[in-house]
């Protein structure tokens, strides 16, 4: 029997966003579907026309959204994320609800220090007023363009986010922020799992948003578990690389890697 593949999506990205991936991960014989987080509706209009639905979700209620989801599955499935996607797909991955997974751009998880610049201005339009802990923010095209679409042309990036973007809840930024501070924060994950699943961490070279040195600080905190955690890097590549014209390249390597781990 085929193995089930969940997508997870990030911030301000629908979950109709991976519908290329899930085309081609079909063809090769996978079973892959993308839930939607708590408050998603069917399609990007339809979210974006209701954001108050995604106001207040944080990232243990989307581990439990997803953890529920797996329940229903017949094996564990192989947990592919990106940008706070990534987390949960680690999180979901260090309670053993995965049989592998691949963490694209992750958001940082507790026990990462790097902070660059480019993440704090990235993540400005929802952690420069702390109301939006509560709310549901979405980002102006050009909020966009530096998050997300800084390495494509601007008229790319411009049809990314007429396409893809849709408002995010802004506490999971919020929880993240201030993981490192907080002993039971949710941005927590075991790293240090023997038994879990193979992980694949990637990073973009050009990412505002994730910047390589966090996801090589995430790779750092594996260190204590014997654990298959490998890595990848695309140098040219920034936020927007599962989504974006050169999305292919990034799934290719994704189906590469899970096939050596023999999935």
């Amino acid at each position: 029997m085929s193995i089930p593949v969940i997508f997870i999506h990030g911030l301000w990205l629908h979950a109709s966003s991976w519908e290329p991936w899930i085309e081609l991960f079909t063809e090769r014989g996978y079973r892959a579907t993308a839930p939607g987080w708590p408050g998603d509706a069917d399609t990007v209009e339809a979210t974006r026309a209701n954001p108050d639905a995604l106001a207040g979700h944080g990232i243990d209620d989307v581990v439990d959204h997803f953890a529920k989801i797996i329940e229903g599955l017949d094996q564990k499935p192989i947990l592919i994320g990106h940008s706070f996607g990534g987390m949960i797909a680690q999180k979901l991955l260090g309670l053993d609800l995965g049989v592998a997974a691949v963490a694209v751009d992750a958001a940082q998880i507790k026990g990462v220090l790097p902070l660059p610049l480019s993440t704090l201005r990235s993540g400005f339009p929802v952690l420069g007023n702390p109301a939006n802990a509560k709310r549901a923010v979405s980002l102006t095209p050009e909020q966009f363009r530096y998050a997300f679409g800084n390495a494509v042309s601007e008229q790319e990036s411009r049809e990314l986010f007429d396409r893809w973007s849709i408002p995010a809840p802004g506490k999971p930024l919020f929880e993240a922020a201030a993981a490192n501070f907080n002993p039971h924060s949710p941005a927590k994950v075991d790293t240090a799992n023997e038994s879990r699943g193979p992980l694949l961490l990637m990073a973009g070279g050009k990412d505002h948003t994730v910047p390589e040195v966090v996801v090589r600080s995430t790779l750092k905190q594996y260190r204590h578990s014997q654990a298959v955690t490998d890595i990848v890097d695309f140098p040219a590549k920034a936020h927007s690389l599962t989504i974006d014209a050169g999305w292919q390249e990034v799934a290719e390597t994704a189906l590469t890697w899970l096939k050596a781990q023999g999935l």
